[in-house]
């Protein structure tokens, strides 16, 4: 018994774990050798298959060390079988087997792996994908299949030694040539139009090749196939079809494959070959050896390889204009490794490598601290930096040039890469007073070609013509919509991107010292200029530089540099000038002389961004800017309507007030003396008028008594610009706008007047008086005889000796202030009734308003033009007529003169062509008839009798 114990097997995990194998690999194997319809069997032995992997593949995760090359070997043995029969069965099946084999070679063989097996395998799996050489496929193979496929290539070459990876002379062990095949595999499918997948395990296999073999010179037979063909892949018209993560994985690789085998270390003894010596007879053998498979490292060799090098690069660094963020920071750490890993190998690579790492050069924010910048690279290799100011100058020379490209990225990439270099030769304080000289004239140039390339838009008058008759027109100040001004210069959609970039650029480029020197520059050019376009973008650029030296803090050290003193005077100079210039372009629009509207707009942002500096500092500018920037409200382009709302509410703001509105009224005085100016020497636009008719309706009827003069000039105005319609009616606007204005006055006349009770001359009707009406008569009746009797009784009087008149001499001889202060006489108590009536009406008329006096004249002139042959003028003056009578007809002696005058030429209106002129007339007749009263009668019967015979 206990012999037969001893002779028992013992039970082990690997035991345990191998019968399990057995009872699947028994009849796997059974099925791969004595199957005769290999289809029929296909299910069953995928079935097997799996579950083989799943055996396999838990093993390996619970306990993988009793896993080893022996039984990977024992798995084999079915494998083989079906292996050799591979076109008869599914595809299934060949990817189930390519799945098994990956678990056996990462967990079984491992570096074990015998060297014909490795080549067998390696020669398995690129036949598989690639299909056999000069062969055509018999069956499409799935993408799932690939994927395999290349993953257990990649497990197969990372798995061996780095011994299965060199060149051996041993008959039949050299794998390189199996291994070459497999590389011409991988590079097919990363320049071809397969799934993203599918490239990317190509790439992680590429990867894997030149990360575990070792023997330099099996890299450098690698080395021309795999660079063309990831070069290929990510230059154009591929790069544009692939997917951003292949796009980076190819970086990758490549950065790796040119390190690996072109690396300083890896060719320091070709580097100092070539330092040390360049015989002819180096590149003579080299040329003789190139013959070989086997590719001979000489100097020679690399001269070469770096030029073709070059080329590629050339073509893959075109990525720079890439819009992914991924694709551009991969491409920077490219360049940035090759500058320091091959910095003497691919030397003749230097300057486009230095380019596009300037022009991808991330900010200090996102730039992490472990990784080597270009920065780090200059300071270690001063070389570079002469190649970061030949790169700057060239792209600063060149700028103009680029802005006249069709394509907005590449300006945008153009416009970065100054500023980057520039923020890097000021870090590494790299002054050159070249770069400086030729830096403003560049941005100038390209100013004026963005501007002359660009399309006038097809602006949405979203604003409309701003109506200044209406107070909500100009808001309060607060308002942050209407405290932004848009863009005067690339003002399209498509170049928001652009114009953000270029403002970025003057706002960041250079010391504020050199931005007040550029400015200064361009404000020569603004003045001594006289084409539009030239001077526009020299105003702008002037004007961006400025704001930039202003907005830039000072840094700690400038606190103690007492020269800064003398740049600040220096800035306040050229930004004085930049606001004298200004002020002339806004002046010379009040005066109708014609500028380019942009030139304006700047203006109106120097003016505006001026205020903001000097806040309540700036009130005593209004005098000079508020009127001219006022008549921009009235201007054709609604661009510059727009941009003088904008000023306004920065003025407002700036200045303390609550509201625009504020402003112009607390500034009426001098916008008056303005506007009065200009119409006493005949220098009237469209834009004063509406600005006056502004002025008048905010600050409401406490400006109309100062107004007297203006009317005077409006109605010089009239006698000798009557010919012209359209300008006509705008000044009765403003005539009609003070009429509206005047008849709210509180004060139209004196107090003691205004208290009397309105005269009513409306005709009282008939009544009937009754017996007490008629009593009263009688009683009257008989008290004027008995007067008569009395009076006759009385003795006779001689008649008077003093004329019963009211004495003109006398009168004319005393004021109206002496007559008030002279006390009261007999004679004068014994004036007649007429004398009494006349004086009154005569004070009456002293105690009238200079508002009633002025509204009193306007109406008075409305008679010569109620006969304009345009209907609209027509209308506005009846208008006018209805909304003034109510005003003048308390003074019954002033208005009723009124009356008489205006009648004739009103009445005719009654049968004009217009039917809303007919309309308009009847409404002031109506209001006429309210003020006069009776005084109406006998005209009204008049003309409605003539009417009704007609």
């Amino acid at each position: 018994m206990s012999g037969t114990m001893s002779t028992a097997p013992v039970s082990t995990p690997r035991t345990e774990f191998f019968q399990r194998l057995k009872g699947v690999c028994v009849p796997l194997n059974q099925l791969a050798v004595r199957s005769k319809d290999k289809t029929a069997d296909a299910k069953e032995i995928l079935q097997l298959i799996e579950s083989l992997v799943d055996i396999w593949s838990t093993q390996a995760s619970q306990n993988g060390g009793i896993l080893d090359d022996r039984l990977a070997d024992y798995v084999f043995v079915p494998l083989s079988q079906l292996l050799r029969d591979r076109n008869q069965y599914p595809m299934r099946v060949i990817e189930g087997i390519i799945r098994l084999l990956r678990e056996l070679i990462q967990h079984g063989w491992k570096v074990k792996m015998s060297a014909a097996l490795y080549r067998q395998l390696l020669i398995l799996l690129s036949f598989i994908i690639g299909g056999v050489p000069g062969q055509a496929r018999k069956k499409d193979v799935p993408e799932e299949t690939l994927i395999e496929g290349f993953k257990t290539l990649k497990a197969l070459i990372t798995s061996v030694g780095p011994a299965r990876l060199r060149r051996s002379d041993t008959p039949g062990e050299d794998s390189i040539p199996a291994l070459g095949h497999s590389v011409t595999v991988m590079i097919d499918a990363i320049t071809e139009d397969v799934p993203s997948l599918i490239q990317l395990e190509a790439v992680a296999c590429l990867r894997a090749v030149f990360t575990s073999a070792t023997d330099l010179s099996v890299l450098a037979q690698f080395l021309p196939g795999t660079v063309s063909g990831l070069s290929k892949r990510l230059s154009p018209p591929l790069e544009k079809q692939s997917q951003k993560r292949v796009i980076v994985a190819c970086l990758e690789a490549l950065q790796l494959v040119l390190v690996n085998v072109l690396g300083d270390l890896k060719v320091r003894g070709l580097l100092r070959q070539i330092e040390a010596t360049k015989e002819l007879q180096e590149e003579t053998n080299s040329a003789n050896d190139s013959e070989s498979t086997a590719v001979e490292l000489t100097p020679s060799w690399l001269k070469a390889t770096a030029a073709q090098v070059n080329i590629a690069l050339s073509a893959v660094l075109k990525l720079r204009s890439h819009e992914s963020e991924e694709v551009q920071h991969a491409l920077y750490r490219l360049c940035i490794t090759l500058l320091d890993e091959c910095h003497a190998s691919l030397v003749d690579c230097q300057s486009i490598l230095v380019e596009t790492a300037l022009m991808l050069q991330e900010d200090e924010a996102t730039l992490s601290r472990l990784e080597t910048s270009l920065q780090d690279l200059a300071s270690i290799y001063p070389e570079l930096g002469d190649s970061i100011k030949s790169a700057l100058y060239s792209w600063v020379t060149g700028l103009p040039r680029m802005m006249q490209s069709s394509n907005e990225k590449t300006k945008q990439l153009a416009i970065r890469s100054i500023l980057r270099g520039s923020k890097l030769a000021a870090a590494m304080q790299m002054d050159s007073s070249t770069l400086d000289d030729s830096l403003a004239d560049s941005l100038r140039d390209s100013i004026i070609t963005l501007m002359k390339a660009s399309k006038p838009p097809k602006v949405i008058d979203d604003l409309g013509a701003v109506d200044l008759s209406q107070s909500t027109a100009l808001i309060k100040s607060g308002n942050a919509e209407l405290a932004t001004y848009n863009p005067v210069i690339l003002d399209s959609e498509g170049q928001k991107t652009t114009r953000n970039e270029l403002s970025s650029l003057i706002s960041q480029i250079g010391s504020p010292t050199l931005q007040v020197k550029l400015a200064t520059s361009m404000l020569n050019h603004v003045l001594d200029s006289d084409e539009p376009t030239t001077q526009i973008a020299s105003f702008w650029l002037a004007f961006q530089l400025l704001k930039s030296t202003y907005s830039q803090s000072a840094d700690l050290d400038e606190l103690f540099d007492f020269s800064s003193l003398g740049e600040t005077q220096l800035q306040d100079q050229a930004f004085q000038e930049l606001y004298d210039f200004s002020t002339s372009v806004l002046v010379s629009h009040s005066d109708s002389v014609e500028s380019p509207w942009q030139l304006e707009a700047l203006a109106l942002e120097v003016t505006a961004f001026s205020s903001t500096r000097l806040k309540l500092d700036f009130r005593p500018e209004l005098i000079d800017v508020l009127y001219p920037v006022t008549t921009f409200l009235g201007s054709s382009e609604p661009q510059l309507r727009r941009h003088a709302i904008t000023t306004l509410n920065i003025l407002a703001s700036s200045c303390g007030y609550d509201s625009v509105s504020d402003l112009i009224v607390d500034n009426a005085d001098y916008m008056l003396n303005s506007v009065s100016l200009r119409l006493n020497t005949f220098d009237i636009s469209p834009a004063s008028t509406k600005v006056l008719t502004m002025m008048i309706r905010l600050t409401g009827p406490k400006l109309v008594p100062f107004l007297d003069d203006t009317v005077q000039a409006i109605f010089a105005a009239l006698d000798n610009y009557h010919g012209y319609p359209i300008f006509v009616e705008s000044l009765f606007s403003v005539l009609s706008e003070i009429v509206t204005q005047g008849v709210k006055s509180d004060m139209l006349l004196l107090p003691d007047t205004t208290n009397k009770p309105a005269v009513n001359h409306k005709k009282k009707p008939h009544r009937p008086q009754g017996i007490t009406g008629i009593l009263a008569k009688v009683e009257k009746h008989l008290s004027r005889i008995e007067q008569s009797k009395s009076e006759a009784d009385e003795p006779f009087t001689p008649h008077p000796k003093q004329p019963w008149g009211p004495g003109k001499t006398k009168k004319k001889q005393k004021s109206f202030l002496e007559e008030l202060e002279a006390p009261s006489s007999d004679d004068d108590e014994e004036s007649s009734p007429v004398e009494k009536k006349g004086d009154s009406g005569d004070k009456e008329e002293e105690k009238q308003t200079p508002t009633y006096h002025l509204l009193t004249k306007i109406l008075t002139l409305t008679q010569h033009y109620l006969t304009s042959p345009t209907p609209t003028l027509r209308k506005s003056l009846l208008d006018l007529v209805a909304t003034v009578t109510p005003a003048l007809s308390p003074s019954e002696n002033a208005f009723l003169p009124l009356v008489n005058l205006v009648w004739p030429v009103l009445i005719t209106r009654l049968h004009d062509n217009e039917v809303f002129v007919a309309v308009a007339a009847c409404k002031a007749l109506g209001e006429l008839c309210k003020g006069a009263g009776d005084f109406m009668g006998s005209r009204i019967k008049t003309a409605w009798g003539k009417n009704t015979r007609d």
